[in-house]
């Protein structure tokens, strides 16, 4: 990416300053390269101390500067923020939404005003806050006005704070399940793990350490020994062991069948969230 590109966040809550915090620790841009609007002062000046970015309350300036825009806001927020672009956008810039739910068809209308010649480049994505960390995992759908040179891009960006897929739209409320949504589930495992090992007499700080590790390295042996996840189960449980005992216990407490519906109950809110 050119040291001249300017991305753009229109939103810098919890998702944006994730992203936009990836993207600098990782250098695909710099600071004097990212301008974000935000809604009140205390957010700006909160994020310009953070971040050292430029930071305005004007949602056009940001429109009007970035050659690549984020929609970083939240569904509720589309009626009442893209007024604000409206006009302000060129058919050469990319613009890109985290909002769940939204499609690039409402995407599109809701754009419509703005892109009256049908040609704006829109790019729905589906982040998750590990990004803050350089591991997020991230899905994106392009529309059909992005050439290869610009799906590149906006690649080069998302890889900046982690990995990501190129997937069709009809994968999205998966993904918003199995990777959008399932951090929050996974802190609430660690939270769990913790929780009985303090019971068991070990201290809260290094309880926390200890599960939140074991998911860190598990995690990393699915995806660099390529193995299935049953048969890197299989391994550590021994005959008559205490890792098999534990994993009888969870399944008569219904532990995979549970994660299934929370992960499905994520996508049927996703689906709702679509019509």
């Amino acid at each position: 990416m050119k040291r001249d590109y300017k991305v753009g966040f229109i939103g810098c809550g919890n998702m944006g300053s994730a992203m936009i915090g990836g993207i600098l620790k990782n250098g695909l841009a710099g600071k004097n390269e990212i301008i974000a609007s935000c809604k009140s002062e205390g957010t700006k000046e909160r994020i310009t101390k953070e971040l050292g970015i430029t930071v305005t309350l004007d949602s056009a300036e940001v429109a009007q500067k970035a050659d690549v825009v984020f929609l970083a806001i939240k569904p509720y927020q589309f009626d009442a923020v893209l007024p604000q672009i409206n006009g302000k956008l060129e058919a050469d810039q990319i613009v890109i939404s985290v909002a769940a739910g939204k499609t690039l068809s409402m995407i599109e209308t809701a754009l419509m005003s703005i892109d009256v010649a049908g040609k704006l480049k829109v790019v729905r994505a589906m982040p998750n806050t590990p990004a803050l960390v350089g591991e997020a995992m991230t899905a994106i759908t392009p529309n059909a006005n992005l050439n290869e040179e610009d799906i590149a891009k906006v690649k080069a960006l998302f890889e900046s704070f982690g990995q990501v897929e190129v997937v069709p739209e009809s994968m999205m409320n998966a993904v918003i399940g199995v990777s959008g949504s399932s951090p929050a589930f996974i802190y609430m495992l660690i939270e769990a793990m913790a929780d009985a090992a303090v019971v068991e007499g070990m201290p809260r700080a290094q309880a926390y350490k200890f599960a939140a590790q074991s998911v860190l390295g598990s995690a990393k042996m699915v995806l660099e020994t390529g193995m299935h996840p049953g048969a890197l189960k299989d391994a550590v449980c021994s005959p008559g062991g205490t890792t098999i005992a534990g994993v009888e216990a969870l399944e008569q407490c219904g532990f995979r069948g549970t994660v299934m519906e929370g992960i499905r109950a994520t996508v049927a809110k996703a689906e709702e969230m679509s019509k």
